[in-house]
């Protein structure tokens, strides 16, 4: 396997102001994207939601590439991973958007952020260079807790659910090892635009069969809300946030990204009070203090 190559250390030993006030903007982004998933699976079944989002998605980074002359396809040492992080990527959207058909949304978001540990745990074996000091790992702990917090009040113990949160789990594994395979493989020095397409066009297949198995494979209401909040999850989510994330990941060391995407459930539960009207809590307020303090730490200098 292609990770046997020694990996490359990031350019910046941690996240500066740049990366903060970049990656908030991205969970705010994703916090959204849950809102945006919610509209749309009123007339688009989920699995073929993912598949349209991914389709409509290459096209776009491929006419992107193409205007700055960027090739996507090379026979070169990025292609394997490149199929990997397809297969992987593919694969995490199958087992969340079933997971999700199980379980509460509230449950699954829970398990699916559960990914910065696999990160972490993965960068402790992979790349040494980024391994967390015992007070980034309390940072890391506090940061989860925050999320636990925000959305006990949400959790909805649901008969049956354990099916479910085991999917959404497995999501989670499937996202930490598709950044641990870019971040010791030759896709940490290949262009972002080739790193997201690649993923996006080897999850096709993956998809298309999990939509078949899971249909129907229709629009079944193509109202103008359900239209826009697909659109947004193209456009916006895929193909801008990815493609920055992907960028950043070449840059910054993974682990500490890792710990931002925290933030993204509690972005969602803010966004499903204003957008939705659903309650926000003074435990979120509470649960924001101490993804803060999380992040905070992780991020803190090495002594």
């Amino acid at each position: 396997m292609a990770a046997r190559l020694s990996p490359a250390a990031p350019l910046h030993d941690r996240l500066d102001t740049f990366a903060f006030a970049v990656l908030t903007v991205l969970c705010l982004c994703w916090g959204l994207n849950q809102v945006a998933i919610k509209v749309a699976n009123a007339g688009i079944p989920p699995v073929f939601q993912a598949l349209l989002r991914s389709a409509l998605a290459c096209v776009l980074i491929a006419a992107w590439a193409r205007w700055r002359g960027i090739r996507l396809f090379v026979r070169d040492d990025t292609l394997a991973p490149g199929v990997l992080c397809g297969v992987l990527f593919g694969a995490e959207f199958v087992a969340l958007y079933l997971g999700l058909d199980q379980t509460t949304a509230s449950r699954g978001v829970v398990f699916l952020y559960a990914m910065p540990f696999f990160v972490a745990l993965g960068a402790a074996i992979w790349l040494p260079y980024e391994r967390l000091t015992p007070t980034q790992a309390v940072g890391l702990v506090l940061a989860f807790g925050g999320v636990v917090l925000g959305l006990h009040d949400g959790v909805d113990a649901a008969p049956g659910a354990l099916l479910g949160d085991l999917l959404c789990l497995l999501a989670a594994l499937l996202w930490a090892l598709t950044t641990l395979v870019i971040k010791t493989t030759a896709l940490v020095r290949a262009p972002a635009e080739r790193v997201l397409f690649q993923q996006l066009f080897f999850s096709l297949p993956i998809l298309a069969v999990a939509a078949l198995l899971f249909g129907p494979v229709r629009i079944v209401d193509p109202a103008p809300l359900v239209l826009l909040a697909l659109a947004y999850q193209v456009v916006i989510v895929v193909a801008i946030t990815y493609l920055t994330w992907f960028w950043l990941i070449r840059l910054y060391p993974a682990s500490q990204m890792a710990s931002f995407t925290f933030l993204t459930p509690l972005f969602g539960v803010a966004a499903g009070g204003l957008l939705l009207a659903e309650p926000i809590t003074p435990a979120l307020l509470v649960a924001l203090a101490l993804v803060a303090v999380g992040i905070w730490l992780v991020n803190r200098r090495r002594d």
